[in-house]
């Protein structure tokens, strides 16, 4: 049998330096806090909570809280959050992806502008919502053709178009295209981070050739499904694992070639755990 490990799998740079920034802060002691997990990976987040790290879910949590540091996951928070965290007196540990920060700043100052401020992406994402947090005017949401082709807007407003950072890129561009198409004065700015869309299109390379596809991440995290969804349209034999023991009775011997990805909040050593037992078993 032959395995082949996407090169891009596992943590991308703005996830490894959130959860650096949380292990750090561990170091130094003190009650530490996240708002919301830190990434989209329950096997790192329960790991952080055995270590005395607390998840806030609500600004209510927020809010009660007088003492301690609160570290900002990577996918980022609304102004609001950054406010409250200053007026409570508490520690601010800023693990926003920096990519994730360059977005904030262009719907600022778009939506500053007066441009109507059009993102493409999950409403729900925690990303997304951040991101929202930071528009002068209330932002739009668009995540399918259906959404894209509904929009409405006066003739001569001013748009600015982003993306949440770890969205397909086709479907980025099918959307694109559709509101292009409108006819709005509009400014198309390609927020999709490159190591998403690198790590896109060598799932899709790898799954077009495999006889089984092995896609690993965490249930709640947007890159991963993705993944899953993109490698699901080349290769019908494809699975969505967490941990290794996910794997177990799934794989057949006379499967020849099986091919492993994993999101962007995946630990390496969950990868080197699924690539050992499919080398070793099969």
């Amino acid at each position: 049998m032959e395995v082949i490990t996407a090169k891009s799998a596992g943590f991308c740079f703005g996830v490894k330096r959130a959860v650096e920034k949380v292990y750090e802060q561990i170091d130094k002691g003190g009650r530490i806090y996240t708002y919301g997990p830190i990434i989209h990976n329950e096997t790192v987040v329960s790991d952080l909570e055995q270590r005395g790290v607390r998840v806030l879910d609500t600004l209510e949590e927020l809010k009660s809280l007088r003492e301690g540091s609160v570290v900002i996951r990577s996918h980022g928070v609304s102004g609001e959050v950054y406010d409250l965290i200053e007026k409570q007196g508490l520690t601010c540990v800023d693990a926003t992806c920096p990519f994730v920060k360059k977005i904030h700043k262009i719907v600022e100052e778009e939506s500053k502008a007066g441009k109507q401020i059009i993102i493409i992406g999950n409403d729900s994402h925690p990303e997304v919502e951040g991101i929202k947090g930071w528009c002068q005017n209330k932002a739009i949401v668009v995540e399918s053709p259906e959404e894209a082709e509904n929009l409405s807007l006066p003739s001569d407003q001013k748009v600015c178009v982003v993306s949440q950072t770890t969205f397909n890129y086709n479907k980025f561009q099918e959307l694109v295209e559709k509101i292009s198409k409108k006819g709005y004065d509009i400014n198309i700015v390609n927020t999709i981070c490159n190591a998403t869309e690198e790590r896109q299109t060598e799932a899709a390379e790898i799954a077009e050739k495999v006889d089984v596809m092995i896609v690993i991440g965490g249930t709640h995290s947007s890159n991963t499904r993705k993944l899953f969804e993109i490698c699901k349209a080349r290769c019908e034999e494809t699975f969505l694992i967490q941990t290794l023991a996910d794997l177990k009775g799934r794989l057949s011997p006379s499967d020849k070639q099986i091919g492993i990805t994993a999101g962007a909040s995946t630990p390496n050593y969950i990868i080197e755990e699924v690539q050992n037992y499919v080398r070793i078993n099969f």
